[in-house]
């Protein structure tokens, strides 16, 4: 017969679990797929995940196993308590995630009197879970079909809306940045906010923010597997489409760079399609409808200053933007910006007033050093190109990485090299890259950081006055 403290252990097992497994679901976007294949923490899923269960599980078989459990769940819950309290990307508790937890409470109370009442010597620990995902995921369907649906009704009455469709490996959110200065002045610009890219993610920015008289909407387009920006473009139908730099940024999902540039190609298909802005990497061809936009710039130069772009065309651009692969981005959008009518002396004055986007080598002076915040810059061509940008810098350099998060042990060998070229003080946070980079990496050099809550005071300790400190990456606690 069941007892008030095998219902206890019951409901504190299924929550603890619960709390855990909709963490790391929210983290990768709720797909089983990525958590089970794509998880660099391995190690949390048998602490969080498998051990509460099997010791759920080896005290029904246990002289005084519920004693034992209930003392158990009651530790487990400190620990996971402290461990939720160390992440840097803690459960933000959204309505869905407010919705599972009254599935999961629905349905582990509906099982528990049920069982009860067929006079079980044991309540089932998977049933729940089972019923509350199935039931969960199925609502969450019918309501994304729903908000689909007003996203597509709202699109169908803006019939002189004029989108704008950005995708790249690398670079998408400062290309929307730039080419919405550029054109705010002389239309009603609406942009996706943040890194904003998923189809779901653009479907909300519709539904809750675009504005009818806005005149141009500018959308950015991210991926993880084929389909995703075909699902994306059919949905838009953009008039004008960007297709930047292609590179080997998710390689682990794509598998190949040939997969990634058909699924960032995808762009293509919109039926609406009037001109598309394309990197020479995309393999493509220029013609009437077509534009290489990195074939028309005629010179540049960057440094700690800024860019000074010369187009083709004759536009001569200045803007207090750092890294050499924004003059590409930069050039995209000035032919975006005339191919709209903007004339070539209003884009010079509007690119003056440029500034970085945040996270993406953007300046920051303070207490007489030199910081450079780069940590959204997760590519290996782009980091390097950071990395060349501060090498002539006079004083100390130093760098905060945890190297490429997403990408192949080769690229940061490559990158470890780079680094130990350029770069006095090297500080490597998390576990993730440690050895490959430390392996690269004069060990005089060598600072790792573990606990990313000690940054701050280890760079009081370690850097001084008219130092150069470079952000480069960063990756959540749970990378």
């Amino acid at each position: 017969m069941l007892n008030i403290l095998n219902f206890i252990n019951y409901f504190l097992c299924i929550f603890a679990v619960g709390f855990y497994l909709i963490t790391v679901l929210q983290w990768f976007s709720y797909k089983f797929e990525r958590i089970i294949f794509h998880f660099t923490k391995p190690l949390w899923h048998i602490y969080f995940l498998f051990f509460p269960v099997i010791i759920y599980f080896a005290s029904l078989f246990t002289k005084n196993g519920d004693k034992f459990l209930f003392v158990f769940l009651v530790v487990f819950y400190i620990l996971l308590i402290l461990w939720h309290k160390k992440l840097d990307k803690k459960l933000v508790f959204t309505a869905r995630v407010k919705r599972f937890f009254a599935f999961l409470a629905f349905f582990s109370i509906l099982i528990a009197v049920s069982f009860n009442l067929l006079k079980a010597d044991n309540l089932p620990l998977f049933s729940p879970f089972i019923l509350t995902f199935l039931f969960s995921y199925a609502y969450e369907k019918k309501e994304a079909n729903k908000f689909y649906k007003m996203a597509q009704k709202k699109l169908a009455n803006m019939p002189d809306l004029l989108i704008i469709q950005i995708t790249a490996s690398f670079g998408k959110t400062s290309i929307k940045n730039f080419l919405f200065e550029l054109l705010k002045d002389d239309f009603k610009v609406q942009k996706t906010p943040r890194s904003v890219n998923t189809l779901n993610g653009i479907i909300r920015d519709i539904n809750e923010n675009l504005s009818y008289d806005t005149k141009i909407y500018i959308a950015e387009a991210g991926a993880r597997k084929n389909g995703d920006i075909k699902e994306i473009t059919q949905f838009l139908n953009p008039q004008i489409v960007l297709v930047g730099e292609i590179g080997a940024q998710h390689i682990e999902y794509f598998k190949s760079i040939e997969n990634i540039r058909a699924t960032k190609l995808e762009s293509l298909s919109s039926n609406r399609l009037k001109h598309a802005f394309l990197h020479s990497t995309t393999l493509l061809k220029e013609n009437e409808t077509n534009t290489i936009y990195d074939k028309q710039i005629a010179n540049f130069t960057a440094n700690l200053d800024g860019i000074k772009l010369e187009m083709k065309s004759g536009e001569k651009i200045f803007a207090e933007i750092l890294g050499d692969f924004n003059a590409q981005n930069l050039a995209a959008c000035i032919l975006i910006a005339k191919f709209l009518g903007i004339n070539a002396e209003k884009i010079a004055k509007n690119a003056k007033n440029l500034h970085s986007v945040e996270h993406r080598l953007q300046k920051i002076m303070t207490n007489e050093k030199f910081i450079i915040d780069d940590s959204f810059n997760g590519n290996l061509k782009g980091m390097c190109a950071s990395y060349d940008l501060v090498k002539n810098y006079k004083s100390r350099k130093v760098i905060i990485t945890p190297g490429i998060v997403e990408g192949t042990k080769e690229m940061n060998e490559i990158l470890g090299i780079k680094i130990n070229e350029i770069f006095d003080l090297v500080m490597i946070t998390g576990d993730l890259n440690a050895e490959i980079l430390g392996a690269k990496i004069d060990p005089k050099k060598l600072i790792f950081i573990k606990d990313k809550s000690k940054m701050i005071e280890i760079l009081g300790a370690e850097t001084k006055a008219d130092d150069l400190i470079l952000f480069s990456n960063d990756a959540p606690s749970f990378i």
